[in-house]
């Protein structure tokens, strides 16, 4: 796209970059008529739309990496062997009419044979299905089937599947080898079975929307936002939602389906006419591209030959991933870009969304019956206005490229340019990160030891927000922000829920984050990210009034003892209607004081300079704000700096080698360093608590990681409140750390207020979200202690 940029005539770039919304029409013509000149602009579409791409399809190296398959197979690697089969099925043709029946029926079965060798009887089971499905007339398929059913002792079935082998091996030798397997398996026939090992004791948990009436209404200060006509519980479901496009991301393309983002299983599947994505299910691959496994008809000619129970198994068997979409309004979204090279990987993703959204609007008009021209946009707001010259340059070029390039495929689609110019810009601002939770290796809580205990390994193992996709809702999106949020919004998959996190009232504004919380980043940082992301200014009310947080987060502390005043780089100046008035080099805000006494009481705390009543005053950068008293902030900066810098250094060097008494009293001296520059509610200090916690715990010394974990609890729940989902995260933590000290009445008390916490947010979910919640209180209640 930089070579693009650079041939176009630097008038038509200025005038892109000074446009508007209301003279978009003629930019994009401008440019069209411009690139249409071009032989690499022409080039360009030609990669995205022709046949000779890099994803397709081959039968050669299909062939190629079964071959590798089968040597490492006859080697024993069946790790490996795995590996290589599942690449040649990626490469080999499965569409309609390139599709070797019997190439990848092979394919499949040899899969399933190393998923049997390592032990995967169900994974084998579900290839053994799909050769089945498309070449039924294979022996070692049903064979192979048969094995596996009767490893998970599953007898009717493994009996009904070698039984329909024995009929179609040609072989004397197989022959015989089949009925000495049904032999030993006829003493179980009678013997009830467990058809099903995927039952779970929450599998059937659906947690109930909430008897919510939502409805979209307009404000002066943030346009249109959700509201209740009715009052809502605390944590109560208030909506949920399939998007209307979604996009896995690009660190996530080999290990997560590409449509429902989950991660994917040792047996995943491929697009039938490219090679980048994969899928974790045949629904998923048919939500995708439209088309399933196609049922042969080879296996006809045998009805006669089988019993009835025999032909109706068989039928039932080869038809169980042949199935009808179950939804007409879940259309294709992969299709289109199967034409050339994959465009989620040269294409931004706002734009890939772009173009799955504008076919999916084409083809649900089809459906109905209208016509696939003049497609409307999103009825999204946008702020391409506010867009800097550079985006709007760029995001001409990629509107141009997407519309010719559905047009190379839908060669009657006649709406503008123009049009998908604002398309993008609605999808830039209005799409939300899907995120899934992740945590690093689950504790293994029967193992205890003096020196890195499973439980040290515990606190380490960090639950993180793992970005998996990014998708368009529509209505979701039209949830505005807050820095304060009621709502809290979590995927599973890739369908939104929304769930209150406290008691909202009626009418009144129902907000999620887009990202900075109160807590997470100060005003002025929070501010910054939100416009240069959504180009909007906060005025929630966490941005329109003094707070705690905002005053702690990032301050240093004030020299006088006994003082707990803050004291930041910023000058605040009180102005006649007694708001003040916040600056530093870029940044001004105008803050009120906050109305309830409860939050004054604890901005009176560290700031009680503020609260006064004189008529007006003012205080500069570097003056507490509690005594006016003056420091020296670079001094303080670089001794915060160097502090932190010991601190990671020392952690590194006692998790490293074996732990010294001088390297743990090194690292305490630097956290008292830290403590005595820094503010006692800073973040800063916080996360320092908590690494000096973490490092105490990997080497064994649980009594120090718990009073260090406390005090990083401490001052999170400052900056935050005490029902945050992050002060959840810490409960657990201390849960870690008291199971390995011998306390499991304190564990348990520690996971009951974080899971009291974490369904506020997610519900009847939590044990899907987080499920080592419920092996860690499985591991309490062998030794007798049960949550009540």
């Amino acid at each position: 796209m930089e070579t693009l940029k650079s041939l176009l005539p630097d008038d038509l770039k200025l005038l892109i970059g000074q446009s508007t919304s209301e003279n978009l029409d003629l930019t994009c013509s401008s440019l069209m008529k411009s690139c249409q000149l071009l032989p690499q602009f022409q080039r360009v579409i030609g990669q995205l739309t022709g046949g000779a791409a890099l994803c397709r399809k081959s039968k050669e190296s299909a062939l190629d990496w079964k071959k590798k398959g089968n040597e490492c197979f006859s080697e024993g690697d069946y790790a490996k062997a795995l590996t290589f089969y599942s690449k040649a099925l990626r490469y080999a043709p499965m569409d309609m009419d390139g599709m070797d029946d019997k190439l990848v029926g092979t394919l499949y079965v040899n899969r399933a044979s190393a998923l049997y060798k390592i032990g995967l009887f169900e994974e084998c089971i579900r290839d053994c299905a799909r050769a089945i499905t498309i070449y039924p007339v294979y022996s070692k398929a049903w064979y192979r089937r048969g094995k596996a059913n009767a490893s998970l002792q599953r007898h009717e079935s493994a009996i009904c599947d070698l039984q329909i082998s024995l009929f179609m091996e040609g072989s004397v030798s197989g022959k015989n080898q089949i009925k000495e397997d049904i032999q030993l398996l006829l003493p179980h026939r009678s013997k009830a079975t467990n058809e099903s090992d995927y039952t779970k004791k929450n599998e059937k948990l659906h947690a109930v929307l909430a008897d919510t009436k939502l409805h979209c209404v307009t404000t002066p200060d943030k346009g249109r936002g959700m509201v209740s006509s009715n009052d809502i519980p605390a944590a109560s479901l208030i909506h949920t939602e399939e998007p209307l496009a979604a996009i896995i991301t690009k660190s996530c393309r080999e290990t997560h389906c590409h449509f429902c983002f989950n991660e994917v299983p040792t047996d995943p599947l491929f697009c039938r006419s490219c090679t980048i994505p994969l899928y974790c299910s045949e629904h998923c691959l048919e939500q995708a591209v439209g088309c399933n496994f196609v049922r042969s008809n080879d296996f006809s000619n045998f009805q006669n030959n089988l019993s009835v129970e025999l032909w109706k198994y068989a039928t039932e068997s080869i038809s169980l991933y042949h199935s009808a979409r179950e939804n007409g309004g879940d259309l294709p979204e992969h299709t289109h870009e199967c034409g050339g090279a994959h465009w989620p990987a040269v294409l931004p993703p706002d734009v890939v969304l772009a173009g799955r959204v504008m076919m999916k609007s084409i083809e649900k008009r089809k459906l109905s019956g209208g016509l696939d021209k003049n497609i409307e946009t999103l009825d999204f707001s946008y702020s391409y206005n506010k867009i800097p010259p550079d985006h709007k340059l760029e995001m001409h070029l990629y509107a141009l490229v997407l519309a010719c390039c559905l047009r190379h495929y839908l060669p009657s689609l006649e709406t503008s340019i123009s049009k998908f110019v604002l398309l993008i810009s609605q999808i830039k601002v209005n799409s939300m990160a899907v995120v899934h939770m992740k945590s690093s290796d689950e504790p293994d809580l029967s193992k205890k030891s003096s020196d890195l205990s499973a439980i040290g390994n515990a606190f380490t193992s960090t639950v993180e927000q793992v970005r998996v996709g990014q998708a368009i809702y529509s209505r979701g999106s039209l949830f505005n922000h807050s820095c304060k949020p009621n709502v809290h919004a979590y995927f599973l998959s890739r369908t939104l829920h929304l769930r209150c996190t406290e008691h909202v009232q009626a009418w009144y504004p129902l907000e999620l984050s887009y990202g900075p919380q109160i807590g997470e980043l100060d005003h002025q940082e929070r501010q910054k990210m939100l416009e240069d992301q959504y180009f909007f200014k906060c005025r929630c009310i966490a941005c329109s009034e003094l707070n705690l947080s905002d005053l702690v987060i990032n301050s240093f502390r004030c020299s006088k003892p006994n003082c707990l005043g803050a004291i930041l780089g910023k000058a605040y100046e009180k102005l006649e209607d007694d708001s003040w008035l916040v600056s530093a080099a870029s940044y001004c805000s105008k803050l009120s004081l906050p109305v309830f006494q409860e939050h004054k009481m604890n901005i009176c705390e560290v700031a009680h300079f503020l609260l006064k009543k004189d008529t007006l005053q003012k205080i500069g950068p570097g003056n507490c704000l509690s005594c006016c008293s003056s420091l020296d902030l670079s001094s303080s900066t670089s001794a915060s700096n160097n502090s932190l810098s010991d601190i990671c250094r020392l952690k590194d060097l006692i998790l490293s080698f074996v732990a010294k008494d001088s390297l743990i009293s090194d690292i305490l001296i630097s956290l008292g360093d830290l403590r005595s520059v820094k503010h006692a509610y800073s973040k800063v200090v916080a996360q320092a608590e908590d690494d000096v916690a973490e490092t105490f715990a990997m080497i064994g010394q649980f009594a120090h990681a718990k009073k260090h974990c406390q005090a990083s609890m401490e001052i999170l729940e400052k900056l935050y409140h005490t029902k945050h989902i992050t002060v959840a995260h810490e409960w657990i933590k201390l849960a870690s750390i008291d199971f390995s000290l011998g306390n499991p009445a304190d564990a348990l008390r520690d996971i009951m207020r974080a899971e009291e916490i974490f369904s506020l947010y997610y519900g009847s979910h939590v044990a899907k979200i987080f499920p080592y919640i419920e092996h860690f209180k499985k591991e309490l209640e062998k030794i007798g202690f049960v949550a009540v």
